[in-house]
């Protein structure tokens, strides 16, 4: 046992000693700390009433230690990175939902319509609890797709977790069997609206959205639009330059969209404007939730403190953070959060878990009940998919006050434009 606790010693000291010197030179109490797990792992030994599998309890500490991070920081034993960091090839299916961690939990963020998962009645906010019979608590939201995804036809049992209408009662848990199927999102949605208004709501982030949306930009100019509305609510982000790329549609003189900033100095970064856009001047209102994460904020944040589109909405979700995987010696590895994303004016758009503070703040909040937020949801779908079969129906329908505080903006807006070059 003193060759085992004298190794255990050896491995803690090198680590945090020679592989982080500051930590070694900082305080003569660190040493004393982490001997404080050398002699946990003794007394364990010599105590426990059952033989100890030792990589189980150094893994357990390191998701301990990571645990007191954020949510977004995460151990991963060498069976979770092997899956991580798998391609899958091939066509694959799914059910067809975004999601992201919230409180430790998968949490979808928008069901897409037409797809198992929409027509199973699954909506924002259900919080994925099992799958196949195994807890979804603090699993790496990679992970989580890699086990909800598979062959189209094959299927894979859930179990959700449904918030309350009413506050005063339980969550709903439901037990679901859904089969997959090969899933082909739209990205990228259009309606023009009354009063040479156009609407468009973008889904996700993903890579080939800003295509999508510069052929949507050909429609908006063709229809002679005076005004647009960009619809980021339920949207859960994706690729930083899809946000980036898109604040360029519409921001001039190379301004600052977004930087990054950590601890490090080589993890500073930042990305602006180009010298023109091509649409420099026109009337804008963003619409945000909740639910709008990650890239969704990012294009908010920049369009808000650039003065360049009135956002509408609740304050978002407060996603957005930098975070790199690091390999480590015996196949397992670290997703560490190295650095947090800043709108051009400084504000930190990652939520502190501890003060509340974070998000994109709205510049004119509209605040619905989850009854209405619901309804809501069903009603942006039934715009563009009326034929779609979903589990939920029979709906009364609500007004969408979001959507209709941005239309009478930018009616506003085209009210005083033309009473200026009348007089």
């Amino acid at each position: 046992m003193k060759k085992r606790t004298l190794w255990l010693t050896i491995i803690f000291c090198s680590v945090f000693g020679f592989v982080f010197p500051k930590i070694n030179s900082a305080a003569d109490n660190t040493y004393q700390q982490l001997k404080v797990l050398v002699d946990m792992i003794e007394i364990i030994n010599k105590n426990y009433a059952e033989d100890i599998d030792y990589e189980k309890l150094i893994h357990g500490a390191a998701r301990g230690m990571v645990d007191q991070l954020d949510e977004f920081s995460q151990f991963m034993d060498k069976n979770v990175y092997k899956i991580v960091m798998e391609d899958t090839e091939g066509e694959f299916g799914g059910i067809g939902i975004r999601l992201d961690i919230k409180d430790g939990w998968p949490t979808i963020i928008t069901p897409m319509p037409g797809t198992p998962a929409y027509k199973m009645g699954l909506l924002p906010g259900d919080k994925i609890v099992k799958i196949e019979s195994e807890t979804t608590k603090n699993m790496v939201s990679d992970e989580v797709v890699k086990r909800l995804r598979g062959k189209p036809g094959t299927k894979v049992k859930i179990t959700i977790a449904r918030e309350p209408v009413n506050k005063d009662e339980d969550w709903i848990y439901k037990d679901l069997e859904i089969s997959r199927e090969l899933i082909k999102p739209e990205t990228v949605k259009y309606k023009p609206m009354p009063d040479s208004i156009a609407y468009v709501r973008i889904v996700d982030f993903s890579g080939h959205m800003v295509d999508d949306f510069a052929n949507v930009m050909k429609k908006v100019s063709a229809d002679k639009s005076q005004g647009l509305i960009l619809d980021l609510r339920y949207n859960p982000g994706g690729l930083l330059m899809g946000a980036v790329d898109l604040s360029r549609f519409f921001i001039s003189g190379e301004k600052m969209i977004v930087y990054t900033k950590g601890k490090n100095s080589s993890n500073y970064q930042e990305f602006h404007s180009y010298a023109k856009a091509p649409y420099p001047s026109l009337p804008i209102v963003v619409l945000i939730n909740k639910y709008s994460a990650s890239a969704s904020e990012i294009f908010a944040g920049a369009m808000q403190d650039n003065r360049r589109a009135v956002i509408i909405g609740e304050t978002s979700f407060g996603k957005a953070s930098v975070q790199q995987i690091i390999p480590l010696a015996d196949g397992s590895a670290l997703r560490l959060t190295i650095a947090h994303y800043y709108t051009p004016s400084g504000k930190m758009i990652h939520r502190d878990p501890k003060t509340g503070k974070g998000g994109i703040t709205p510049d004119i909040k509209v605040k619905i009940s989850r009854e209405d937020e619901l309804k809501v949801f069903e009603s942006m779908e039934e715009i563009y998919y009326p034929q779609k079969e979903n589990a939920i129906k029979d709906k009364p329908k609500v007004k969408d006050e979001c959507l209709e505080r941005a239309l009478e903006i930018l009616k506003a807006r085209d009210s005083f434009l033309s009473l200026k070059q009348t007089v």
